[in-house]
């Protein structure tokens, strides 16, 4: 039998909202398979929908530069929200990103690169030995577009561009530029919030909709269904799950009772050509990240 530790308990009760007992049995039942114990709790109707997205666990910040078609966004980890706060960690954080506006989102590209007589990976080891933390370049990602406009959003601001979570927006569009930054600041404002998976339904990892089915199967079959109709309401539970994690499915949340395709819809009168939101990306700090196993 799995060693099922009291952490591993708490993890799953923080995903799934079901019972100590509950939890520790699904562990020990999926010999401490995570994924496999939150669908096994769900199959029994013990938990909630999976939140999907990692426990926030980390500190540091978000670093966000954009031109008129390009953006990226870099996450930068310190050991303390007290350094995150400080004044020198935050100038090098904007300098990474102004960086990797130019090397490319590749990471070790990024580390490699010059600043004045240094490099990226240099000037994080001084950094590292003037403040006295761990300073870790974690990751980076940058999306362009030809004809429109790069959106951005950042929030929980310490200072332009820096913040906990990022979001860039990529609008496709030959209309007003000064409109689509508009519309694109309230989807990424949107994203922010929302955390959505993909933009629609066949952005989603075919294993992601393949679990969710199952789930689904199972649950109903447990509640006595008729098998001639479970697939008919599983496929009915797949169009709420997209609801739930689909950006252009979901309520936006500047105006609800709209999707945000109808929105990014309607705001094409005022921009005056079609709009196609081609891509996002979102950063939160310290997401998927054990704290505790970092220690």
């Amino acid at each position: 039998m799995a060693n099922v530790t009291a952490q591993m308990v708490k993890e799953l009760r923080e995903r799934t909202g079901a019972g100590m007992m509950d939890c520790k049995g699904a562990l020990q039942e999926t010999q401490g398979e995570m994924e496999t114990a939150v669908d096994l709790l769900r199959k029994k109707g013990l938990a909630k929908a999976a939140k999907r997205a990692g426990r926030i666990a980390a500190d540091g910040l978000i670093g966000v530069a954009v031109t008129a078609h390009k953006g990226v966004v870099v996450e930068v980890n310190s050991e303390t929200d007290f350094v995150a706060r400080n004044d020198f960690f935050q100038g090098l954080v904007k300098m990474i990103a102004d960086v990797a506006i130019k090397a490319g989102a590749d990471v070790e590209a990024i580390g490699k690169s010059k600043v004045g007589s240094h490099t990226v990976d240099e000037s994080i080891a001084q950094s590292i030995a003037k403040i006295g933390e761990n300073i870790t370049l974690r990751r980076a990602s940058g999306i362009e577009v030809s004809n429109g406009v790069i959106a951005n959003y950042v929030h929980n601001t310490v200072s332009e561009g820096l913040g906990k979570i990022g979001v860039l927006v990529a609008l496709e569009s030959s209309g007003k530029a000064d409109e689509l930054n508009r519309i694109g600041r309230m989807v990424a404002m949107h994203i922010a919030a929302s955390n959505p998976q993909a933009i629609d339904s066949s952005g989603l990892s075919p294993e992601l909709v393949r679990r969710e089915k199952e789930v689904l199967a199972e649950k109903f079959k447990q509640q006595g269904k008729p098998a001639n109709i479970i697939d008919k309401i599983v496929e009915s539970g797949l169009k709420t799950f997209y609801k739930e994690v689909c950006l252009l499915d979901q309520d936006f949340i500047h105006e609800p009772g709209k999707t945000v395709a109808q929105a990014v819809k309607e705001a094409e009168a005022k921009v005056g050509a079609p709009i196609k939101v081609a891509s996002f990306v979102r950063y939160a700090v310290g997401e998927g990240i054990d704290k505790q196993a970092s220690d």
